[in-house]
């Protein structure tokens, strides 16, 4: 009877186990944990599009056992808001919209990776026009309630005007350069490649730059916090391809021109183009560095004013109360409500970067 229930385990176990095999020719292999992460066309982002295309993102993930779906999105607002609906473990994107979108909505996120600061590469355009003050009175494009819209709060601060001074009309960025080429637009507000796409075009002038708010548009790869706490390993796959593409594309050797390029390709310019618009953004190739910014006690005074501007904007929700009602935690301390906590800048990633301990 034992040798006839052991015969009979044996074949079920023989049907049970290895159908599969004949099903498919293979025992299937141990499911990876997946994730997403979106980006979008911008100088201090492309490093995301050489990541995958170079290999080096599935080089990381596989070290630490994962897979990373690196995905391209045309529109950047939209973007941000598949990651905030869900459709993204991490998406790239500034610390105001990090502030506006996701934590506004409820959305808990971490910055894991501070990668530059726009210093340039964020501007202001008037067509026919070269003072600032000139914009008064005209209808300006932009994306309405992103950093473009911050920077042109600011610049006209400088000038003793305010938005009540212009006309804003929101543009996507997917059309913003076709729509600059019309008669009607004469004032726009964008960033690159965008920026001097618009800026080839002829009686365009530059009449202010994010290199006069220095270190205000930071540029991150933000990522849900209870995503990270569960999987550090996607912390540490992201991290440490971040600055093994930020050790190859810097210097002037042939392999850092090879991946530059490449970067440069993909965003519809050539080597010196992007070498150009790399020269307006404050890259951190250093992860040293990146910690060093982000420590820093400004961050936090940094995070206030763009607080403060969202609120004055509308842009922290119907029902917030005051720019203190979404929490932001630095290294330095926390702006805001403690209890309601929706953005980290976690530089502990970095760190590691740092350590050699990735």
């Amino acid at each position: 009877m034992k040798k006839s229930s052991f015969s009979s385990s044996f074949r079920k176990w023989l049907c049970v186990g290895l159908l599969p095999v004949f099903l498919f020719g293979s025992v299937p292999a141990f499911a990876k944990e997946k994730f997403k992460v979106a980006w979008t066309i911008y100088a201090g982002w492309m490093p995301w599009d050489y990541a995958a295309q170079s290999g080096i993102i599935k080089k990381w993930a596989d070290k630490y056992g994962i897979d990373i779906d690196v995905v391209q999105v045309n529109d950047y607002v939209e973007s941000i808001n598949q990651y905030t609906a869900g459709g993204f473990d991490g998406c790239v994107m500034t610390n105001m919209d990090a502030l506006t979108i996701p934590a506004a909505g409820g959305v808990d996120s971490t910055a894991l990776i501070v990668g530059d600061y726009s210093n340039g590469n964020d501007g202001i355009v008037l067509k026919g026009k070269s003072s600032l003050k000139d914009i008064k009175g005209q209808p300006v494009n932009l994306v309405q309630l992103s950093v473009s819209h911050y920077l042109l709060a600011r610049a006209l601060e400088t000038q003793g005007m305010s938005e009540k001074d212009v006309k804003v009309v929101n543009t996507s960025d997917a059309d913003i350069v076709s729509a600059y080429t019309t008669k009607d637009v004469t004032a726009a507000v964008t960033w690159n490649p965008l920026l001097s796409e618009i800026l080839k075009q002829p009686d365009s002038h530059l009449v202010f730059d994010s290199s006069k708010i220095p270190g205000e548009i930071i540029d991150l790869m933000v990522v849900k916090t209870d995503k990270l706490k569960a999987h550090p390993e996607l912390g540490k796959a992201l991290t440490g391809a971040w600055y093994e593409i930020m050790s190859e594309m810097s210097g002037s050797d042939a392999k850092a021109k090879e991946a530059r390029t490449a970067m440069a390709k993909a965003s519809g310019t050539d080597l010196a183009g992007y070498d150009q618009q790399l020269k307006a953004t404050n890259m951190f190739y250093q992860p040293a560095n990146a910690v060093l910014f982000t420590t820093d006690p400004h961050l936090k005074l940094t995070m206030q004013m763009v607080a403060e501007f969202s609120m004055q904007h509308g842009l922290l929700g119907d029902n917030a109360p005051s720019a203190e009602s979404i929490g932001v935690e630095t290294p330095s301390g926390i702006y805001g409500d403690k209890n309601n906590v929706k953005l980290r800048f976690d530089p502990s990633y970095m760190q590691m970067a740092a350590d050699g301990k990735l």
